[in-house]
């Protein structure tokens, strides 16, 4: 199903980089519904590592939240680039996801999500900025989008980025840990976003001409969402972080509401009830969710093989990689070994393959077929 793909089983680091997290697995085999898998740690030594995306050249940009980028080549080696984002490393925020375009061939322009200092407070903001041609260093940064305004503490940034089939950028934001801002849209707060890739606004954007609203917004009343992903019919599906549960997977509609905090599946950690209930008129449900919480992060939609279709997100509370499939959507399975710890971020790769992070093994790992 899956091609092999020779790599390395662990990278050597930049000097320039701080003590490396310790792999506690490098290789590891998986049963899966499709199979036994063989997990492979493509880089290892990673500090908190956030998000990666695939150059056409077949290297791998991956960001740590403290302000890192690196380029990764399979098999080799890889490079601490020079000047990378300035971000505000606060609590969940710094340096977070990471867009390859799809014209970076000829532009080699790559996008970030990042927290972004604001006064005494910070918000999420999207800096682009070219990779030099020798791979060593980022040049021409230009931050296309800030939150307006930000907020105090270090919560609920969001943030991915995902370009639609048009060429615009859907951004997700997480409410800051203001529960009201989701559902206030003078704020970007608790927001899908969609901008174009030099942040402006997109004149057939839900809420251009409405008075008092922001107009980057494309959908709102979202709590914090860690994952987004375009099925190949080009729909957008985003992953959240409910509270003491009621994490969602939600089907992203133009100009829709999403409830939160009015609607939720969940309850206050306190243990104290949310808003009105888990529904109300205007109001969209979620296409499933999690009680408990699982804390999902990172998500991709595969296409081809077994699990055709089906969506993937990362578990970062209980270590392991959920296959959701059906109709109605549910998890259908939990993919889980020693390489699953505090998964963040989950993407199909341009081999076919499943690759992933772990924060808590502080590595990038393929997983494929064995004997594949």
């Amino acid at each position: 199903m899956l091609r092999p793909l020779a790599v390395s089983l662990s990278v050597l680091l930049s000097t320039t980089m701080a003590a490396p997290v310790t792999a506690q697995v490098t290789s590891e085999t998986i049963q899966t519904s499709a199979g036994a898998m063989q997990v492979s740690a493509v880089v290892t030594g990673l500090d908190e590592p956030w998000a990666f995306g695939f150059l056409p050249d077949g290297k791998i940009v991956v960001t740590e939240r403290d302000g890192r980028v690196l380029l990764v080549t399979p098999g080799d080696a890889a490079v601490s680039l020079r000047t990378p984002p300035e971000v505000h490393a606060d609590g969940q925020g710094g340096l977070l996801d990471v867009l390859v375009p799809r014209d970076f061939a000829q532009s080699r322009t790559l996008f970030f999500t990042h927290a972004k200092r604001q006064g005494r407070g910070s918000g999420t903001a999207v800096t682009k900025a070219v990779l030099s041609a020798d791979g060593t260093a980022l040049f021409n940064h230009e931050t296309i989008f800030e939150s307006a305004p930000g907020g105090s503490g270090g919560r609920h940034f969001g943030s991915r980025i995902v370009e639609g089939r048009d060429g615009t950028l859907f951004i997700t934001m997480g409410d800051r840990g203001s529960d009201d801002t989701a559902q206030d849209r003078s704020l970007h707060n608790g927001s899908v976003l969609r901008i174009t890739k030099t942040g402006a606004v997109p004149d057939d954007n839900p809420f251009l001409n409405t008075q008092g609203v922001q107009p980057e917004i494309w959908s709102y009343g979202h709590r914090n969402p860690q994952g987004a992903a375009l099925d190949g019919s080009g729909q957008l599906w985003i992953t959240e972080h409910g509270a003491r549960g009621g994490d969602e997977v939600n089907r992203i509609q133009k100009g829709a509401n999403y409830g939160w905090p009015v609607i939720s599946y969940g309850t206050h950690y306190s243990g104290r009830s949310i808003g009105e209930g888990t529904s109300k008129p205007g109001m969209e449900q979620p296409e499933t969710y999690w009680d408990p919480s699982i804390a999902p992060s990172g998500l991709t939609v595969f296409s081809g093989g077994t699990w055709s279709g089906d969506l993937f997100a990362g578990s970062l509370k209980f270590d392991y990689i959920s296959r959701l499939d059906g109709t109605p959507l549910r998890e259908v399975e939990q993919i889980r070994g020693d390489s699953t710890q505090r998964v963040r971020d989950v993407r199909q790769g341009p081999d076919g393959a499943l690759w992933f992070l772990s924060v808590g093994n502080g590595a990038l790992y393929r997983m494929s077929a064995v004997g594949s």
